[in-house]
């Protein structure tokens, strides 16, 4: 019974340990368990797919060592093999050029504000040939032609475009005048076919100067590894430039329409002068029409008689018409007194009294 007793304390005693070492044990499978995951999951951590529109660059131990298109991708995890993502040979990469946009802040701080804005002064302008000042936006779209050399670049790649955009950006418009980049007047569009043509122009030249930048960068052993496919252009004047455009194109359409109602009352003084040079003319022509009528008419007798006696057909119608009208004369004198032309001698009349 004594030694039962003793077994019974001893067992009584251990219980309390045994569930310490049960949970121990499963403290150090899951911990197994967990590490054993860990293991398999970084084991696997560069397979992977890669997508139709990216390719990957394997870098092992910091070296590029291939790169894989489309597919499923077996690397080694890192540190051993580090995988980098880039776009497809036919994807295209697009990026707005920052370091040609001018802040808001400098827009109406260029000279007005003193000499402490004097570098933010010409932020953002670049000069055209005919001494002209234009902002251009460009927003340019580009391909990864050689990975290696995208991945040794790295994040300088960006900065380094940055700089060859802004660089064939000032050649490009400073052998082109305003006009050929933006439409400057535009009056001058609809007669003016040559300049709309250099103004489709202006995009390949830009990509042909960046392209060319990149192929110098490629001969010096510098390749950025892309290829500029095509740019978009935005270009503006400056807001001061903007404003003085507004006031003259306000001015000329003001002009315009002055000179417009000018014509206008001048057309409508015209024609009223010609109206009335035409009424004048028609009634000057009827008075000299009804005086040429009455003068006929108050000379057809005359006219007549001229007319018979330059014929000498009736010679005796002067004498008809004297003794026709002599009557009348007659008449009207209060006395008469008759001479006879074959006498001599001499007539004297006798004259008012004083």
């Amino acid at each position: 019974m004594i030694f039962g007793k003793k077994v019974e304390q001893n067992t009584s005693t251990n219980k309390p340990n045994s569930h310490w070492f049960q949970a121990g044990r499963l403290a150090f499978i899951a911990l197994y368990l967990l590490t054993l995951v860990t293991a398999v999951t970084w084991l696997v951590a560069n397979v992977r797919e890669i997508g139709p529109d990216y390719r990957a660059v394997v870098l092992r131990f910091g070296a590029i060592d291939r790169v894989q298109n489309s597919g499923l991708l077996l690397a080694w995890p890192q540190p051993f093999e580090k995988v980098i993502l880039l776009p497809s040979a036919d994807r295209v990469i697009d990026r707005t050029i920052k370091a040609l946009i001018r802040p808001e802040t400098a827009n109406y701080a260029g000279l007005n504000s003193g000499m402490a804005n004097d570098a933010t002064a010409g932020v953002g302008y670049l000069l055209t040939g005919d001494a002209g000042v234009v902002q251009l936006g460009v927003h340019l779209y580009y391909r990864v032609t050689d990975p290696f050399a995208y991945v040794l670049q790295g994040k300088h790649v960006t900065y380094a475009l940055d700089r060859l955009v802004e660089r064939s950006a000032v050649i490009v418009s400073a052998s082109r005048d305003l006009d050929t980049i933006l439409v400057a007047r535009p009056e001058l569009v609809g007669s003016s076919t040559e300049a709309a043509i250099k103004r489709e122009k202006l995009r390949a030249d830009l990509v042909q100067s960046i392209n060319k930048s990149l192929a110098a960068l490629t001969k010096s052993g510098a390749s950025l590894g892309i290829k500029v496919a095509r740019v978009d252009l935005q270009p503006s004047l400056p807001v001061e430039t903007v404003d003085a455009f507004n006031a003259v194109l306000t001015a000329s359409q003001l002009a315009k329409q002055t000179v417009a109602e000018a014509n206008n009352k001048a057309a409508a003084t015209l024609q009223k002068a010609n109206q009335e040079a035409d009424r004048i003319i028609q009634q000057a022509n009827a008075n000299a029409n009804e005086r040429v009528a009455k003068a006929q008419t108050n000379t057809a007798t005359i006219s007549r008689l001229a007319q018979l006696q330059q014929n000498n057909t009736d010679p005796g119608l002067l004498w008809r018409l004297y003794r026709q009208r002599v009557n009348t004369l007659l008449s009207q004198a209060g006395s008469v007194t008759t001479i006879d032309p074959s006498d001599d001698g001499k007539l004297i009349l006798q004259g008012k009294q004083p």
